[in-house]
């Protein structure tokens, strides 16, 4: 694994959409004076999320926290400007005349090309606060430099260029921790390049925040259907030959579809487990089922081979 998160990936760049900027400039404590160019004006080239905060406010001291954190990933996509209320009351006064509710706090509003696109009130968590950005900046054209890094590791996976798209993953995990997308991309590249104990060693690191997302069930799915099938596909003609003798030999079948799996014939290994349920339902508390549904979780639902036998499943179930 270290080979891969070692690598490094530029990221795409966004076609289009805002400017991008230092970073390191994209969070100030905003003024009354300075409103018009630090937030009107600057709002033309960049999106611009306004803080309205107090030091009295307690939900405000974990947004804003979280506020710089979203904004620092975005890697000068976006500008954040925080102003203080209690010391800017001339300017909150006006902008409440102009409709902007700031009755209470803390408010976060969006301006992009001088007008303002969005808002939220309260202290949402981390995760609220990332979609709201990202709405922001598909407004204005762009996008998150995380969301450039996954479509740069997806397209390089799907054009199989296993080594590139473990780079981008890695690069993606460096910038989100947490990312479930990047997490579960990045062990089923490892499998893709036969790298198993290392995928092995990427599941447990995954953050404990996100063992249960989606993604990160389909890798763990995929890392056991590749162990099994590394261990079935050494009995393959064996299992061929067991089903050329009794073809109710449901055991045979089953174990056959695993390997089959495991060389990447993933409509011929469903087919087997179905052909199992034609004959016998139950067999075996359900095994046979359940193993279909294993392999739709680990080949993804959005899999061809996937969506195939889904359609037969159902048509077999509720027939």
């Amino acid at each position: 694994m270290d080979m891969i998160i070692g690598q490094k990936s530029p990221g795409a760049q966004p076609a289009g959409g805002p400017a991008s900027a230092n970073p390191g400039q994209m969070i100030i404590d905003g003024t009354e004076q300075g409103f018009m160019q630090e937030v009107i004006e600057a709002s033309r080239s960049v999106p611009v999320l306004v803080d309205f905060w107090a030091t009295w406010c307690g939900p405000c001291k974990t947004l804003t926290p979280a506020l710089e954190k979203v904004v620092r990933a975005a890697g000068g996509r976006l500008k954040l400007v925080k102003i203080d209320i209690d010391k800017n009351r001339a300017l909150v006064q006006q902008l409440t005349q102009l409709g902007l509710p700031l009755q209470s706090v803390p408010t976060v509003a969006a301006f992009w090309q001088g007008q303002i696109a969005d808002l939220f009130q309260g202290a949402l968590p981390e995760s609220e606060i990332k979609r709201f950005a990202e709405a922001l900046l598909k407004v204005a054209g762009g996008s998150m430099p995380s969301a450039d890094l996954l479509s740069e590791a997806r397209a390089a996976l799907e054009q199989g260029d296993a080594e590139a798209a473990g780079a981008a993953f890695s690069a993606l995990i460096g910038q989100e921790p947490e990312n479930p997308e990047a997490w579960g991309g990045l062990i089923r590249v490892l499998l893709a390049l036969d790298r198993e104990a290392e995928a092995e060693e990427a599941l447990a690191q995954v953050p404990e925040k996100i063992a249960t997302h989606a993604e990160i069930a389909g890798a763990r799915a995929a890392l056991t259907l590749a162990v099994a099938g590394r261990q079935a596909a050494a009995g393959l003609r064996g299992f061929e030959q067991r089903l050329a003798a009794d073809t109710n030999d449901h055991q045979a079948r089953y174990d056959l579809a695993t390997a089959l799996s495991a060389k990447g014939e993933r409509a011929a290994a469903a087919e087997a487990l179905l052909e199992i349920i034609r004959r016998e339902r139950g067999w075996n508390e359900d095994a046979a089922r359940k193993q279909l549904l294993t392999f739709f979780e680990a080949w993804g639902f959005d899999d061809a081979a996937t969506m195939a036998a889904r359609r037969k499943l159902s048509a077999l179930l509720f027939s």
